[in-house]
């Protein structure tokens, strides 16, 4: 027959087997959440000499997200925007910068444009151009002018499209056009005719917000 002292002893030791038990479960099972991805934003078109706050959210494996706060900031052409360790943006010069932003070995990606200041038209060259059906391509440029200084190229940072198509054909769909590349490349569908013919459109926002546009025409020959 146990004696008091060691029927106290053995329920004393059950409980803190159990303690121990529960403890180790706790660790196995519930662990810290591991970062899978990385947001990074705004995409933002900015001045020259203008800023921009970056911010970076995590997405983790249980599906939770948190705003990170230790995060490695870098720009892959400073010439274009630089970034300081908290995460502003400067724009230093017309053209369009990728911002990363990471956290480890994760990291998530933004795009900055910076705009001219000083804008007052742009232009296409050539104005006139002529391509094959069926995969003929021709190329243009825009050129901002600007008030205090000589034209600068804008053929990657504006925005490239079909305004209208006459002559047949199915239309704006006859035609592919490129964003973000110099020089712009427009390439002819299987679908065009000859004659055919397709107004071009560039549009450059400047630095005070007002958008410039610029057309070209690309008339289709035969084969």
């Amino acid at each position: 027959m146990l004696s008091g002292k060691k029927r106290f002893q053995v329920p004393a030791a059950v409980a803190t087997l159990l303690l121990f038990a529960v403890g180790v479960a706790c660790n196995g099972f519930f662990v810290d959440p591991i970062l899978t991805s990385v947001t990074v934003g705004p995409t933002a078109t900015i001045n020259e000499g203008g800023t921009v706050q970056e911010s970076a959210v995590g997405t983790y494996n249980d599906g939770s997200t948190k705003s990170l706060t230790n995060v490695q900031w870098s720009s892959d052409t400073e010439s274009v925007a630089t970034i300081s360790t908290a995460g502003l943006v400067t724009g230093v010069s017309p053209g369009t910068a990728t911002i990363t932003g990471a956290s480890g070995t994760v990291s998530g990606t933004s795009t900055i444009t910076v705009a001219l200041n000083n804008v007052t038209a742009i232009k296409i060259s050539p104005t006139t151009s002529h391509a094959q059906a069926d995969g003929g391509t021709a190329q243009y440029t825009a050129s901002a002018t600007i008030s205090s200084g000589s034209p600068v190229d804008v053929t990657a940072t504006a925005t490239w499209s079909v305004l209208s198509v006459t002559g047949g054909g199915t239309g704006i769909n006859d035609f592919l056009v490129q964003q973000g590349v110099d020089p712009e490349v427009v390439t002819v569908e299987s679908t065009a005719v000859a004659g055919e013919v397709a107004t071009i459109q560039a549009s450059y926002v400047g630095g005070s917000g007002l958008t410039y546009n610029a057309t070209a025409t690309l008339t289709v020959t035969g084969p």
